[in-house]
Protein backbone atom coordinates (compact mmCIF):
# COMPACT_ATOMS: atom_id res chain seq x y z
CA UNK A 1 0.00 0.00 0.00
CA UNK A 2 1.17 3.51 -0.81
CA UNK A 3 -0.71 6.68 0.05
CA UNK A 4 -0.34 9.84 -2.03
CA UNK A 5 -1.67 13.17 -0.82
CA UNK A 6 -1.50 16.77 -1.98
CA UNK A 7 -0.65 17.71 1.60
CA UNK A 8 2.91 18.92 2.28
CA UNK A 9 5.43 16.38 3.59
CA UNK A 10 5.54 17.83 7.13
CA UNK A 11 1.76 17.49 7.50
CA UNK A 12 1.92 13.90 6.22
CA UNK A 13 4.69 13.05 8.70
CA UNK A 14 2.57 14.37 11.59
CA UNK A 15 -0.49 12.46 10.38
CA UNK A 16 1.51 9.24 9.92
CA UNK A 17 2.89 9.52 13.46
CA UNK A 18 -0.57 10.18 14.93
CA UNK A 19 -2.08 7.22 13.07
CA UNK A 20 0.97 4.97 13.64
CA UNK A 21 1.11 4.17 9.93
CA UNK A 22 3.58 1.60 8.66
CA UNK A 23 3.20 2.12 4.91
CA UNK A 24 4.83 4.76 2.70
CA UNK A 25 3.29 8.19 2.13
CA UNK A 26 3.95 10.31 -0.95
CA UNK A 27 3.60 14.08 -0.78
CA UNK A 28 2.21 15.24 -4.10
CA UNK A 29 2.17 18.88 -3.00
CA UNK A 30 2.58 20.06 -6.59
CA UNK A 31 -0.33 17.88 -7.73
CA UNK A 32 1.54 16.23 -10.62
CA UNK A 33 0.64 12.65 -9.65
CA UNK A 34 -2.97 13.55 -8.87
CA UNK A 35 -3.27 15.36 -12.19
CA UNK A 36 -1.76 12.40 -14.08
CA UNK A 37 -4.38 10.09 -12.53
CA UNK A 38 -7.19 12.54 -13.29
CA UNK A 39 -8.20 13.24 -9.68
CA UNK A 40 -6.81 16.75 -9.11
CA UNK A 41 -9.62 19.17 -8.34
CA UNK A 42 -9.81 22.84 -9.30
CA UNK A 43 -8.68 23.82 -5.79
CA UNK A 44 -5.40 21.91 -6.16
CA UNK A 45 -6.52 19.13 -3.82
CA UNK A 46 -7.01 15.55 -4.94
CA UNK A 47 -10.38 13.82 -4.84
CA UNK A 48 -10.39 10.89 -2.41
CA UNK A 49 -9.63 7.94 -4.64
CA UNK A 50 -8.16 4.46 -4.24
CA UNK A 51 -6.43 2.90 -7.23
CA UNK A 52 -5.64 -0.82 -7.14
CA UNK A 53 -2.62 -1.24 -9.41
CA UNK A 54 -1.30 -4.68 -10.31
CA UNK A 55 2.34 -5.72 -10.47
CA UNK A 56 2.43 -4.85 -14.18
CA UNK A 57 1.41 -1.26 -13.41
CA UNK A 58 -2.15 -1.59 -14.75
CA UNK A 59 -5.06 -0.09 -12.86
CA UNK A 60 -7.41 -2.94 -11.93
CA UNK A 61 -9.95 -1.03 -9.83
CA UNK A 62 -10.83 2.55 -8.90
CA UNK A 63 -12.74 3.36 -5.72
CA UNK A 64 -13.98 6.91 -5.10
CA UNK A 65 -16.00 8.57 -2.39
CA UNK A 66 -16.30 7.70 1.29
CA UNK A 67 -15.03 4.13 0.88
CA UNK A 68 -11.80 5.50 -0.62
CA UNK A 69 -11.05 7.44 2.56
CA UNK A 70 -10.86 4.48 4.92
CA UNK A 71 -7.93 2.03 4.84
CA UNK A 72 -10.60 -0.68 5.20
CA UNK A 73 -12.08 0.51 1.90
CA UNK A 74 -8.69 0.15 0.21
CA UNK A 75 -8.30 -3.38 1.57
CA UNK A 76 -11.79 -4.27 0.37
CA UNK A 77 -10.97 -2.94 -3.11
CA UNK A 78 -7.80 -5.05 -3.21
CA UNK A 79 -9.73 -8.15 -2.14
CA UNK A 80 -12.32 -7.57 -4.89
CA UNK A 81 -9.59 -7.53 -7.50
CA UNK A 82 -7.84 -10.60 -6.11
CA UNK A 83 -11.11 -12.57 -6.20
CA UNK A 84 -11.62 -11.73 -9.89
CA UNK A 85 -8.54 -13.74 -10.85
Amino acid sequence: MLVASTDPLEKLKEWAAQQKLTYPLLSDAGGKVSEAYGVLGATGRAQRTTFVIDRDGRIQHIEQGSSAISPDGALTACKRVSHKK
